[in-house]
């Protein structure tokens, strides 16, 4: 685990400018096409970031879709700024979050997709990351761990991701976190898109709904890396008590899909501890430690 202080030199430096390039060891590769996704809504702030993530990604085979909610600060400005980078962009009134981002699921064209809200950033290297891991394993689903930073790009924690299990999902809460998320394409044309009647844990629900199915494989990578910006206008500080409740309401809708309910208090423990074992069976002290003096 790098240093904190080294993260943050390392990402306000690759946010700084852009860098387009063509990379000889990404170039001709045969990387799978990939659909990034930003929904946007008056983050103008932030927006020019989120899109330097992508695009200095310089990964070879991108599709990047901006879907702009009928911004009134400079984000239409930020956008046009980047336009010839992007595959499509609108900005237009929508209904919110969720469908600003179906609406660009149905303009998707790559095998797989990712979305990074205009706020959040993806870190250095994480495309190339994917695309190795998408060529080299069989898997519907790819993830990562998650940093958080502050509205200065300084990387304050990292909170590091297990294996996958269903069952701690719907009894623990969010295994898999959207800043540091692939999908396949497929997955939606399966299984649906995502559900407007969530303001805040639809990311939640889907990932719960798409992996239900045991044909679906998931799979993560080790140092993938995405970052959730923490500030005052986050959904995570202005609508938190609605995340609560919608999160309970997805475990209401999906707790039978686990046997025998009444094991449940056992099998959260379980997870618990599932949590810590995975961390020591890799020596990780230094994460545990961490992690307990929260």
């Amino acid at each position: 685990m790098k240093p904190l202080q080294e993260s943050t030199s390392e990402l306000r430096d690759f946010l700084s400018k852009l860098t387009i390039n063509n990379p000889t060891n990404v170039a001709g590769k045969g990387y799978p096409r990939l659909t990034i996704i930003t929904p946007s809504y008056n983050q103008a702030d932030f927006l020019e970031r989120t899109i330097l993530s992508v695009l200095n990604q310089n990964y070879p085979n991108l599709e990047y879709i901006i879907v702009d909610g009928g911004s009134t600060d400079r984000s239409v400005e930020v956008i046009k700024k980047y336009e010839k980078y992007l595959a499509y962009w609108v900005s237009e009134k929508d209904n919110g979050q969720v469908h600003a981002i179906n609406k660009g699921l149905e303009r998707a064209t790559g095998d797989w997709i990712s979305f990074q809200n205009s706020d959040d950033v993806y870190f250095p290297g994480t495309f190339q990351r994917f695309g190795k891991a998408a060529l080299e394993q069989s898997a519907d689903i790819l993830y990562g761990d998650l940093f958080m930073i502050t509205t200065d790009d300084e990387v304050t924690e990292i909170l590091k991701t297990t294996s996958y299990s269903l069952t701690c999902q719907i009894l623990e809460g969010m295994q898999i976190h959207n800043q540091s998320l692939f999908f396949k394409k497929s997955l939606v044309e399966k299984y649906g898109k995502f559900d407007e009647s969530f303001r805040f844990a639809f990311d939640y629900e889907f990932i719960t709904r798409y992996t239900l199915h045991d044909s679906t494989k998931i799979r993560k990578i080790e140092g993938l890396g995405g970052a959730l910006r923490v500030h005052a206008d986050a959904k995570s500080s202005t609508i938190a008590s609605v995340g609560s409740e919608e999160h309970l309401r997805i475990q209401k809708l999906y707790n039978s899909a686990i046997s025998f309910p009444a094991l449940n208090k056992i099998r959260y423990l379980w997870c618990r501890i599932r949590k810590v074992s995975y961390f020591l069976f890799r020596f990780d002290f230094k994460y545990i430690r961490f992690r307990l003096s929260r």
